[in-house]
């Protein structure tokens, strides 16, 4: 597969953004990145990790495993789940400024730190607990582009301040993130500025198969230019800081998960994106096109 001219600064393969004890650090320490984070850190049963404060609003979200999370002085019991496939999962928010310590339950914990900058923050947004059977989940696109969307961190359902999450299954074969489209300019009512992390897993759909793999790809303007187009695998992150991003495609052998993070410097948590003109329109078949039934639920 050829790879993007820009690979070398946008996605970080598994490993490579470790840092501090954690599987995965995305910061603004990152070249050309400020609005969002990302921490994945993996805790042997019974241990404990703590985030001191500062001014990055946070959402916890189990991957593997269960954790409690204690902020100031409560502890919120996360039972979780056995993998990211398994579904939706319980999850934390707690705005800037928090003392956040994970303990990890009777068994390895994996977990997510999806972080937003909170320099401006109203000082309005509260600890909130969101239950795994409160978490509105939608079936997006249809035919090859149905996938399946869990809404835990969007507005409407999380009151933050400025972080915008959910996570996306994308069974075998198909394509998400498509149409291609992007969210890198502040246009009142149509566009809202966000920059965006990709953080993927991906799970074999046959006990023979061994390296699943996804793709992801980025491309921009001649005025903004960037160049992605990644081979994915579990614990890879591709960063998106402009242009349009799609497809993200799962291999026919391979389903592939990612969570979504974003943030922005405009004055409205809002998710509004433009489609790229030249694939726009397959949106207009959909309604002919069955969903997939595999993402029955």
């Amino acid at each position: 597969m050829s790879r993007g001219a820009d690979n070398d600064r946008w996605f970080r393969p598994a490993g490579t953004s470790a840092r501090d004890g954690c599987d995965v650090v995305i910061d603004d320490t990152v070249d050309g990145w400020q609005h969002t984070g990302l921490v994945v850190v993996t805790l042997a049963p019974g241990r404990s990790f703590t985030r001191a404060p500062d001014d990055w609003e946070a959402i916890v979200l189990p991957l593997a495993g269960s954790v409690t999370v204690t902020v100031a002085g409560t502890d919120y019991p996360l039972t979780g789940r056995a993998s990211v496939f398994a579904g939706p999962t319980d999850s934390l928010y707690a705005p800037s400024g928090s003392v956040l310590t994970f303990t990890a339950g009777d068994t390895p914990s994996r977990i997510a730190i999806a972080l937003a900058r909170d320099v401006k923050g109203s000082g309005q947004a509260r600890v909130a607990y969101l239950p795994a059977d409160a978490v509105p989940i939608e079936v997006r696109g249809a035919g090859i582009a149905s996938r399946l969307v869990r809404n835990f961190g969007v507005p409407g359902v999380l009151d933050a301040e400025r972080i915008i999450a959910c996570e996306v299954i994308t069974p075998a074969g198909n394509w998400s993130s498509w149409p291609p489209h992007k969210h890198d300019t502040e246009r009142a009512g149509v566009e809202t500025e966000l920059e965006e992390i990709y953080y993927f897993e991906t799970r074999a759909t046959d006990p023979r198969g061994v390296n699943p793999v996804g793709y992801q790809r980025v491309y921009g303007t001649s005025e903004r230019p960037i160049d992605v187009l990644a081979e994915v695998r579990s614990g890879d992150v591709v960063l998106v800081p402009h242009g349009w991003h799609g497809p993200a495609i799962a291999a026919p052998n391979a389903d592939l998960f990612y969570l979504n993070v974003m943030a922005g410097p405009g004055p409205e948590r809002a998710w509004l994106i433009c489609d790229d003109p030249a694939h726009g329109w397959v949106r207009e078949e959909w309604p002919a096109l069955p969903v997939d039934p595999r993402l029955a639920h």
